[in-house]
């Protein structure tokens, strides 16, 4: 204090952001599993950083047979990044009425527009508690992937880089080349393929 010397560092104050009311019941209470297609989907957004900025990846994960139904990317986590990944997934998975979709708190999944996504295809909101990560755990796995085998694994110069990244892991890597033990130790495509093939001979 006599040399007048002060120090540089300064107490940085941490902002709580009160996470908004929940627009639909949790009906999952961590069960993760189904009995056929289309009958629990789990939805959550994740985001890394590029020399450009920042790329948001908006996964959509069919529980019965772990597969990524469904996925927007974009330099920007907005509402409408969620909306597209149902709108893949749609796309990709035909009928889907009566279909769960179990999500956090997160602004992209109260809005009205992908509350009004939901209601379109006749699919049924679900949401987990604030801060339990536990209340989408099964989610949150995939995103861990995805951080050791590919972001992670290198910087990244470019949006496009990274975004042409992870479609190759899911599409290539995940869904065709990952054995899963919970699938007996089949790829979520084998999974399908045979589950599919099953019920059809059954029929």
């Amino acid at each position: 204090r006599i040399a007048g010397i002060q120090s540089v560092f300064t107490t940085r104050k941490t902002r709580y952001t009160k996470a908004g009311a929940p627009v639909h019941d949790d009906l999952v209470n961590r069960q993760f599993s189904a009995d056929g297609p289309n009958e629990l989907w789990l939805t959550d957004i994740t985001e890394h950083r590029t020399r450009e900025g920042k790329v948001y990846l908006c996964a959509i994960k069919d529980v019965f047979s772990n597969r990524i139904v469904g996925y927007s990317i974009s330099d920007r986590m907005t509402a409408k990044l969620a909306v597209d990944a149902v709108r893949n997934a749609v796309a990709r998975r035909g009928d889907v009425a009566g279909c769960v979709v179990h999500t956090d708190r997160g602004s992209q999944f109260r809005s009205r527009k992908f509350v009004g996504a939901l209601n379109r295809h006749h699919m049924v909101g679900s949401m987990g508690r604030v801060g339990a990560c536990g209340d989408n755990a099964a989610m949150e796995s995939f995103f861990a992937l995805l951080q050791k085998n590919v972001l992670d694994r290198r910087s990244w110069t470019t949006r496009e880089q990274l975004r042409i990244a992870i479609v190759t892991w899911i599409e290539r890597t995940y869904h065709r080349r990952r054995r899963q033990l919970r699938l007996g130790r089949l790829t979520p495509i084998e999974f399908e393929t045979i589950m599919n093939t099953t019920v059809a001979l059954a029929a």
